[in-house]
């Protein structure tokens, strides 16, 4: 039980820290300096008053300086990637695969809520999550990987190593290669951007982390749940459908935690 609290805990840290990372990054702005302040009026935040959850309740929601609403994002976040954290501790105990999922599901928190708000999906995430995917891959190897039993077709049977590292990439970069063409093609047919290169980024990272089964299940539930949910918010709030911009990306960090959690990502 103290493995799963103390894990809770990190990850209310975490999540405070991806909050500063949700709001900088779409921006440009460094992460490290200079220190968190209202983006209202400016004010520099006490300690006392970035402890997560906690001091947005003792605050109820407002700035002290200058009664500015304070996000409703800061303290979902920061529940979201704790609950994330104890849960895949409570399951796996200080493994590897516990740190795999907790990693992935901090990515993925920070990715929904960025492109929810900005529809951008900082390459810090993307990018930086393929590569950590990547590593991961070597400790944490995707349980019963499909790329074995692609290269026996070809009479090739890889070892341990070669057989997570294979389903790795391949879970990665392939089916981002197919968004990546079907949104191309989109853009051939129709003269104008149907899919923005940071959703193909996010599917390579999130094929990195799930493997090839892991990343098809995202993208249909990612896909189900965009259309349903999408085109329910525009006809619910009259919006055009040829010009609205579906924050794609959130949808499939959505998908992602979902599979993770039923299925792991180690």
């Amino acid at each position: 039980m103290l493995e799963w609290l103390l894990a809770g805990l990190l990850g209310l840290l975490i999540g405070s820290f991806l909050n500063v990372c949700i709001y900088r990054w779409p921006r440009d702005l460094s992460v490290v300096r200079p220190r968190s302040a209202c983006v209202a009026c400016e004010t520099p935040i006490a300690w006392y008053d970035n402890i997560p959850i906690l001091s947005y309740l003792m605050l109820r929601g407002r700035c002290r300086n200058c009664q500015a609403r304070i996000h409703w994002r800061y303290p979902i976040v920061e529940l979201l990637t704790a609950v994330s954290f104890g849960f895949f501790v409570y399951r796996n105990g200080l493994t590897a695969i516990a740190a795999k999922d907790c990693v992935f599901a901090a990515i993925l928190i920070a990715l929904l809520f960025t492109d929810l708000e900005t529809l951008i999906l900082p390459d810090e995430f993307t990018i930086g999550g393929f590569f950590a995917g990547i590593a991961f891959a070597f400790v944490a190897p995707v349980r019963e990987p499909i790329f074995p039993l692609i290269t026996s077709l070809f009479g090739w049977l890889p070892g341990e190593r070669v057989s997570a590292l294979g389903e790795s990439l391949v879970g990665g970069l392939v089916p981002a290669g197919i968004l990546w063409f079907g949104g191309w093609l989109f853009e051939k047919m129709r003269h104008k951007e149907g899919l923005g290169f940071g959703d193909v980024k996010m599917l390579a990272m999130i094929g990195a982390f799930l493997g090839i089964r892991g990343t098809l299940f995202t993208v249909i539930l990612g896909s189900l749940a965009g259309s349903v949910i999408g085109l329910a918010f525009i006809r619910l709030t009259g919006k055009d459908p040829a010009s609205y911009q579906l924050p794609f990306g959130s949808f499939l960090a959505a998908a992602g935690i979902v599979v993770t959690v039923y299925v792991g990502a180690g």
